[in-house]
């Protein structure tokens, strides 16, 4: 049963399984219905997570419910720390997370847009590096495994800068490889199995090192390095299926910006 679920969680394209997960996964936390593993974002329990992963599998990463991996975990726990969840917000969430997408979009506190070139569920199709919206408009920014995707990462953060408000602030997850002090990137790498090999997926185009959040503050942002589990026990971050070491990057827009 396992491999079957591997094999259609990493085979099948993300637009086709974001289209038909919410058929599927009701079946698949049913079956997975149990002790062990707690899925913050929907509240329930599981006696194991799925395993996920395209150049490197992961075991016990994948909450069959939500289909909320560790990074999704780790965002809700934090955002649970936060007024996100009852203070009137513009929110701007780009590639939303199909763990996320219903539960912001029902939130009455949030005044919601969700935008990408390719998902189903982007309300506004867009390019990052050059948004149709306009100045200072959002208080909040989600942007989450995205800017690996971009070859100029460095104008997507301006734009991301460009339409939060002053006195905004935003989470951009991606992937880091904190034992690498400065990002590898290298334009010439175009094949999608030598991407895979050397970025870690077919559509990546650069190993993010610990240069990220100095290269956000490069662009105005007032970063913040948060280890939220350092705030948990070894046990919380095992049943939550966190990765202990990753680190999100809280960034602000100054007020007068």
């Amino acid at each position: 049963m396992k491999h079957v679920f591997k094999f259609f969680l990493n085979k099948v394209p993300r637009p086709l399984l974001i289209k038909i997960s919410y058929w599927v996964s009701p079946i698949v936390a049913f079956l997975y219905r149990g002790e062990g593993y707690h899925d913050p974002i929907d509240g329930k329990n599981y006696r194991s997570f799925l395993p996920y992963g395209y150049e490197n599998q992961r075991e016990n990463v994948l909450a069959p419910g939500t289909l909320s991996l560790e990074r999704h975990r780790l965002l809700w726990l934090y955002l649970a720390e936060t007024d996100f969840f009852t203070k009137p917000l513009k929110l701007l969430h780009f590639a939303p997370e199909q763990a996320f997408y219903k539960r912001f979009k029902v939130q009455k506190n949030l005044e919601y847009t969700t935008t990408d070139i390719e998902s189903p569920l982007a309300s506004v199709k867009a390019d990052i590096c050059d948004l149709p919206f306009e100045d200072d408009s959002y208080d909040v920014i989600f942007c989450n495994h995205v800017l690996e995707h971009i070859p100029d990462d460095l104008k997507a953060m301006q734009e991301l800068f460009r339409v939060m408000k002053p006195g905004g602030w935003g989470i951009f997850q991606v992937p880091l490889d904190t034992q690498r002090s400065k990002t590898f990137q290298d334009d010439r790498i175009t094949d999608p199995k030598e991407r895979a090999k050397i970025f870690g997926q077919y559509d990546h185009v650069r190993v993010y090192g610990m240069d990220y959040f100095n290269k956000l503050r490069g662009v105005g942002f007032e970063v913040q390095e948060v280890l939220l589990q350092d705030k948990l026990t070894p046990k919380q971050i095992q049943c939550y299926g966190l990765n202990p070491s990753e680190i999100l990057p809280i960034c602000r827009k100054p007020l007068g910006n």
